[in-house]
Order: C-alpha cells, then structure tokens, then sequence
C-alpha cells in the first residue's frame, strides 16, 4: 500500500434551517416603542432580528435589575449576573449549523472535541448544560455533559452563558451554566423551506475509505442489516461468557459466527469520490387565538448529511525524553460520514400575565466511520501492520418538558418538569489487524505480504457491540415575591434523577493453523461461512470478566435555595443567596457472568453542601456599571470517569478508561467587572477572576501494549486566574456617500480576547487515588502545570457590514486559541499539548424577494487560513504527534423560502 496524501476536513454545511426570531422575553415591562417587533421568521432584517431574545431559566421571571426602575432592553446588562447571550441575530450571524460553533464566538469558551465547551479553560465537566432551564442527558458514553454540537442552530431560540454563580443554579457550575432557550411561540404563521450543499477542499471527489452498510445509511438509520442476530442475542442474555466449553460448543460457536459474517458491515472500500455535503429542513408556526390569550405552535425538521475525511499522523514514544525512533507510528485515514435527524414541536400559551410552554426535542446523531491505517511497531521486530477499522454510532436524544410561568401581581410562580432519554449504540465494531514482516522469502515465504493468521502473531480480527441507555427526571418549583418597591425574595427546589446503564460486549475470532492463501484473504472472506467451517475459526469471548463489560449508573440530587435581590441604596442593587444541596453517585459494576469476582471498586459518593453567592451590582452612571460576585460552586466527577469498562473515543482513536475512586471538585470563584454601554446594544467590558479549586479532575495517559489509554485522577489543588475584555462597536456609514447603497448599511466590530492562567499544585505527600489505591500524587502530575483544556490566550473578532432595514450582512470571523494540555504526558513524559491555532471564516447572508415571497441566501467560506489539527509532545527539539490532520477548506451555499 502506497502512502496517501494528507485528506482531512472540518464540519461541513451548516443547517441552512431558518426558524421563528424571539418572543420577546417576559419582564414585565414592555419594549419601547422604537424596538420593533419580532419577525414570525426570524429573517426579515437584522433590526427585526435584534428584538429581545427569549430567556428560560430557574427562576427566570425574576432575572431583572431594578436599580433604577426603568426598562432595560439589554438581558446582558439587565440580569444581575455576569452573562452572554447569543440571540437569534448572533447565532445567525457566525452561520454556524450547530451551537457549539457559536459558543466559540463567546467571550473565554472554547470547543474541545466536537461539541464540549470549556469555560475559561476549565475542562468540560466544569461546564453544565441546560435546556429551557432543566438539564440535559448525554448520549455519549464518554461524558456525562451533552455535547453541544448535537444541536442544529435552527432548534435554538438564544444561548445564555452565565460566568458567575447565582443560588437558582445547580450547584455543579465549576465554570459556568449554558442555557439554551428552544423555540417559542411564533406571533404570525409561517412556513418555511431550507436545503444547502457544500464542498471540502480535503474530503468533497477525493479519495475516503468507507464501507456498504445498509440501504438507508444515509439517514442516519439503520434498516436492520446491523441487528444483532437471533443465536448471538440468545447467548449475550443467557449469562454466560461466550466461550468454547461447557456452556458453547464449537459448533454452537460456529454457527454464531456465521450469522456476522455481515459482509456489508466488514468490507472496507477506497472512494475516490467522496459526495458532497447537504441538508435539507422545515420550519413552521401558527398562532391561535384562545379566550384572552394565544396559543402558538412551532415546529421545526431537519436532516444533513456530513462527510470528513482526515489523513492523520499518529505515533508514541517509549522515552521519557521522545528521543530515537517512534515506539509506534501510523498513517490513519479515517473518513466519517455523520448524518443529523432533528425534530422539535412546541406550544406556547400565553393569557395575561401567565406563561406556559410544553417542548418535545428529538435529535439524532449517526456516525459512519472507515479507516485504514498503515504504521510500524518498535514491539513488532520491524513488521509493518495494516489496521482495518469499520464503525457506526447512533447517538439519540429525547426530551419533552414543561415549564409554567405564572404572574399573579406580587407573586411569581415558575413550575418545570422534565424527562429525558439518550441511547448510544455502537453495533458492528470491527476491527481487522494484517501483518507483513518483511523478511526475506527463505525465512518468510509471504515475507513481502500482508497476512492476517487470526492467531494474534500476525494479526486478528475483533468485533464488539455496545449499548447505553440513559434516563433523566428532573423537576422544580421557583417561588419570588415583591417584599416591598426593588426588594424581591425566591425560594426555590430542584430534583433531579439520572439513570444509566451501559454494556459492552467484545470478541475475537481465533484459529490455529489457518493456510497461507486463507491468511491472504480479505476481511469478509476471510470469515466467511466457508472458512469458519473449514478451518474451524472459532469465537472468544474477551469481554472483561472483572465486572468492567457493564456498568449502572445513578445520580441523584435534592436542592433547596433561597434569594435575595434588592437595591441597598439607590444604583447599587444586590443579589445574595445560599443553595443547599445534597446527591448520592453511584457507579456500580455489573456482573453479567454471576462469577461473584469483580476486582473494580464501586464508587459510592454521598455529598451535601452549603453553597454560597453573592453579586453587587453598582450602577456608577446611567450607561456604566460595576459587579462583584464571589461563590462557592462544586464539579462532580462524570460516569464516563467513574467507569472501568474501557471505550475507544471515534474522535480521537484512544482507549478511555475510569476511575472508581474519583472524589468531587470544589471551586471557590470571586470575580470583577466593568461594563460600558456606550449606545444600543453596544458595550465594552472587562474583568478579572479567580478560581481555587480542591481535588480538580485531570486526564492522564499510559501506553500499554502499544495502545494509547487515557484515564482520571484527582489532583491535589488548582489555581486560575486571568481576564477578559470584550467590545461591540457599530459605526453608520452613510456619510461615506450619497448613494442609497450606504444609506443603511454600518459596519459591525464585535471582539473579545481572554487571557488565563492556571497551575495545579502538587507538594510533598500529596497523594492521589486510582481504582482504591493510594499512590504519589507526582507520579501523575507535574507542579505548576496547567489545567488540560487550558488556553492562555483567546482571540475571536468579528467584522462585518449589514443593512439595517432589510437582511444583507457579510461577515468575517477570526478565531485564536493558544496551545492547551489535553492530557498528561505518560510514565513522566511532557503533556500532551493541542495547537488549535487561527481560523478565519467568512459568512454572507442576502434576503430577496421573489414573487411575493422572502428569500436568504447564506454563503459560508470556513478555514479560510487552512489549518491543521495537531497535538503534539515536545522535549527540546524532539517532538511526537500524538494526532496531526490538515483541516480542509469549507464551502457551502443554502437557501430558505418563507411562505
């Protein structure tokens, strides 16, 4: 096999949905007059487009300053916390087709990963995530945190990022809560009818390895060809390992093998032509009049169909210090074919004062992965290796929920209840390890080819199924009332219960003496039916027996909170309250051979803290204000962390494994800040913070039998500090000429940088404890070392014109982000350290009309710096790239029609 060309590409096509704007968010108060109303489509011009955006969250309906007793337009600067909101208008201005794109525009987040957002530098699990104020499963059995990027934009109504803790929240803030607002109620019908196309310069007609599969592959559902079949269902439920024995004979195993031979499932092929990128989508509203008030309804489907092919470098060092030759090295192209489902339906009833909201949210993610990689292992005497990998991943979720607002004079009253359901099955792993030694013929007749002896000398053949189900109650009740003029008290309760359980199921073909020509087959002849019956290949069983092949999970949470806003003297306003909150984790392996040997220590956390906040508030002039806020807020270990059972991340090909014995973070956070509003929506703002955090969670890496493992340990201590800035500037350029093309038309600068540090702290007799035993923290942690997921400097820019009586903008986007640690190094060696790099993106959108109807037209240009992916260890000037990719440049074009 020839050396490829570098292939690699970034996430195409952006949802080209186009959805309802606003409601504007109920305060109280009305928008004055020269705030226009909100568009049913969302799309008629960037003016229409800035209408308030809709904001649900506990205890939402009291999340209004009133220091000075007048209607503030701006939630940013009307909440009387540190927030972002990214509206309708900004999440359409960036373009980008899924939430987590848009995070990264927000002033000190970062995504990591393909869709988890990190705060500050603060990893993931610092970071919660909510949906209309409640919280939100994980599909993914590597985090317990949704990953952002499953949420198309079209879904999302506003995204609120609040830095500073307020008691409302849960008290698993760590970094900060992430609040998306879905679609509301829309206040005219609409219908409305998108689809895109796109092009990557590294993936669109060039060369990807794929495979078959089924017929309806590209929906992003399976049409039965990856069932699991009848025999092997029958013996995963009989409770016995499946092994040669007393419990399966060989020909029982035989003929269990014969029903996954699965050619379409197996076969890997070379694509010279990979398609090109598409999505395709529906968006509709109506209201109805109902007594006094208005029912709405919104409903929104989408799909798009994503290709991504990378060309990756992969290698390892067996040195402390990188020196000599890789231990391993690999050449991996790896092509993905990810296909989005979403559906949303919502009603909204609005009579009088009162608000109620009922949302049904179904996403499904589907990745369709091939790769090939060729590569040499130091363990392997010379040997060259040729991995076959082929792969599908559903990842589900579900979530329907209820959320009441009622107003009753000095009374207000928020009611939400929510169930949510995510699924991750991973049918169908295979995985196909070929040999060739290289040696001359006298010593190796096939010395000069690749064989596969299904022996594990030269080469073997895996294949491993994988199912989780994860189940989510959540409920609260959030209680204000007016003590008297700018004094307002809430008392609320949240539950919350979350249910996991996880299986795999792993094994390998094995045979024994298998002839030379049968060695030379390719993967689907070699386990055909013919060759299992010949040469009896037979079935192992390798799923751990220690308790590690499954798991079940719970997490539940009892909380109660009670807050104070008021306005101490006039222009100073204070928000201060206290959260008590208790939860019981539990992580307890699963015996599904009933051996009554499990080796892995259960985790069992039984926690409950008193965790306090406080937000000073200073208007020091009618357009400038000045906050303060200190608070104690905690970070619990995810499952994913907690879980023995080992899981190969798609992203990054490693091995992640957990550790039981993982304790809880606590986080004490002060912070200051300055904002500006100089001019409607236009502000400038800096801050400062601190963080000190007990038994901070960090990633570190091992290398076992050439295999790259990632795992969990607490850290002593950490410290993070750093600050921020960020500006929003419109200048009108009508003075620049007479021509009508100026006359509305301004130039946009929206900017933020963030600068971070942090260091954990490890001193002498520090200890720290992996799966129950005691070990020196400094066998796993350098002192002074950042935190992983830590950049110390971020950077995005935004420049653009737009029309501000009808929708015209063309915009470019510049993202900085400085080297982070994404796990430490091995036996001592450096971290692991990604360089994200500079990525400029251009985005145009243009309304029309045709025949009476309205029109977008969005161009997106993306990588426009042509980057790459690179994550490297360096010691002096030796290196090793952990995983180094190009990135492609991205086009894409889409259109919506609005009936």
């Amino acid at each position: 096999m020839t050396k490829r060309s570098i292939f690699a590409s970034l996430l195409l096509l952006s949802s080209a949905l186009v959805a309802p704007a606003a409601l504007a968010q109920d305060s109280g108060a009305q928008p004055p007059a020269d705030i226009p109303a909100s568009d049913p489509a969302g799309e008629t011009s960037p003016a229409q487009e800035e209408a308030e955006p809709d904001v649900s969250i506990p205890g939402g309906s009291d999340q209004e300053i009133v220091v000075t007793g007048r209607y503030t337009p701006n939630v940013v600067r009307a909440t009387p916390e540190v927030v972002s909101v990214l509206s309708s208008a900004d999440i359409a201005r960036t373009g980008e087709g899924d939430i987590s794109g848009s995070l990264q525009r927000v002033t000190g987040l970062s995504v990591v990963g393909g869709g988890f957002v990190y705060v500050r530098g603060l990893g993931d699990r610092y970071s919660l995530a909510l949906l209309n104020g409640s919280p939100l499963p994980s599909p993914e059995p590597l985090k317990r945190v949704v990953p952002l990027d499953i949420f198309p934009t079209n879904v999302i109504d506003s995204t609120l990022v609040q830095k500073s803790y307020s008691a409302n929240f849960p008290g698993e803030f760590g970094g900060g809560v992430i609040n998306l607002t879905t679609k509301s109620a829309p206040r005219e019908n609409f219908l409305t009818f998108s689809g895109g196309i796109g092009w990557d310069s590294e993936t669109t007609n060039e060369l990807g390895y794929t495979y078959y599969g089924g017929d309806a592959d590209w929906t992003g559902f399976d049409d039965g060809t990856r069932d699991v079949p009848p025999l092997l269902k029958a013996a995963l439920n009989s409770g016995k390992p499946i092994l040669e024995g007393a419990d399966f004979s060989l020909d029982d195993l035989k003929a269990i093998e014969m029903e996954l031979v699965n050619a379409p499932t197996t076969l890997l092929q070379q694509n010279d032509h990979i398609p090109v990128n598409w999505s395709a989508g529906v968006t509709g509203g109506l209201t109805i009049p109902v007594g006094d008030g208005e029912l709405g309804i919104i409903a929104t489907a989408g799909i798009s169909n994503k290709w991504r092919t990378r060309d990756t470098l992969q290698q390892t060092s067996a040195e402390q210090d990188l020196s000599g030759d890789p231990q391993t090295s690999y050449n991996r192209v790896v092509t993905d074919n990810r296909v989005v489902v979403n559906g949303l339906l919502g009603l909204g009833l609005e009579i009088g004062e009162h608000k109620l909201r009922w949302t049904s949210l179904y996403i499904r993610d589907t990745l369709k992965q091939g790769s090939l990689a060729l590569g040499t292992d130091a363990n392997q005497q010379g040997r060259d290796i040729l991995k076959q990998n082929t792969a599908w991943y559903e990842r589900q979720l579900i979530n329907t929920q209820f959320v009441g607002e009622f107003h009753f004079d000095r009374f207000k009253l928020d009611l939400r209840g929510a169930y949510a359901n995510s699924q991750r099955e991973a049918p169908y792993e295979r995985s196909f390890t070929y040999v060739r030694t290289n040696l001359p013929a006298e010593q190796d007749p096939t010395g000069d080819k690749f064989v596969n002896d299904l022996g594990g000398n030269k080469g073997d053949a895996t294949i491993a199924f994988s199912d989780l189900n994860e189940d989510l109650w959540s409920g609260g009740v959030d209680l204000s009332y007016e003590v008297a003029p700018h004094i307002t008290a809430t008392v609320g309760y949240a539950y919350s219960d979350t249910h996991r359980i996880a299986v795999r199921r792993a094994f390998q073909f094995r045979a024994s003496g298998l002839p030379v020509a049968v060695q030379q087959l390719r993967p689907d002849y070699l386990l055909s039916d013919a060759s299992i019956q010949l040469y009896d290949i037979t079935l192992l069983e390798t799923s751990a027996q220690d308790g590690t092949a499954a798991f079940d999970a719970n997490l539940t949470t009892h909380a109660g909170y009670a807050q104070v806003q008021a306005e101490i003297v006039p222009t100073v306003n204070i928000n201060a309250g206290v959260r008590y909150e208790e939860a019981k984790q539990t992580v307890v392996p699963v015996d599904l051979f009933n051996t009554g040997a499990s080796a892995i220590v259960a985790t069992d956390l039984n926690n409950d803290y008193w965790l306090p906040a406080v937000t000073l508030t200073w208007e020091v002039a009618p357009d400038m204000q000045l906050r303060l806020n200190g608070s104690k807020t905690i970070a619990r270990p995810q499952f994913r962390e907690l879980v023995a059972q080992v899981y190969q991340d798609p992203e990054s090909n490693r091995l992640f494994r957990g550790n039981p014995s993982l304790t809880d973070s606590e986080l004490w956070n002060a912070e200051a800040r300055y904002e500006w509003y100089f001019a409607k929506d236009q502000r400038l703002s800096v801050a400062g913070f601190y963080k000190s955090i007990d038994n901070p969670i960090e990633a570190y890496t091992t290398i076992s039998d050439s295999a790259i493992n990632t795992s969990y340990a607490n850290a002593p201590k950490a410290t993070l500090y750093g600050a921020e800035i960020e500006v929003q500037k419109y200048f009108a350029l009508d003075s620049l000429s007479d021509s009508p093309f100026w006359a509305s038309r301004r130039l946009v600068l929206i900017g933020n940088y963030t600068y971070t540090k942090s260091e954990i702290k490890v001193g002498e007799g520090d200890t720290t404890v992996i799966n129950g035993v005691v070990q020196d923290a400094a066998n796993f942690f350098f002192d002074g070392s950042p935190l992983t997921g830590q950049s110390d400097h971020l950077v995005n820019l935004q420049i653009g014109l737009e029309d501000q009586d009808k929708l015209s903008q063309q915009t470019l986007l510049l993202t900085y982000a400085s080297p982070r640690v994404t796990s430490r190094g091995p036996s001592l060696q450096p971290d692991l350290l990604e360089k994200p790099g500079i990525q400029l993106d251009f985005v145009a959108r243009q309304g029309l009309t045709l025949l009476n109807k309205e029109i977008e037209l969005k161009f997106e240009a993306r990588n426009l710096t042509g980057r790459k992916y690179q994550e490297v260890q360096t010691s002096g000037d030796n290196k090793i790239f952990f995983n180094r990719y190009k990135l492609g440049r991205t086009f894409s074009l889409s259109a919506s029609l609005k009936f």
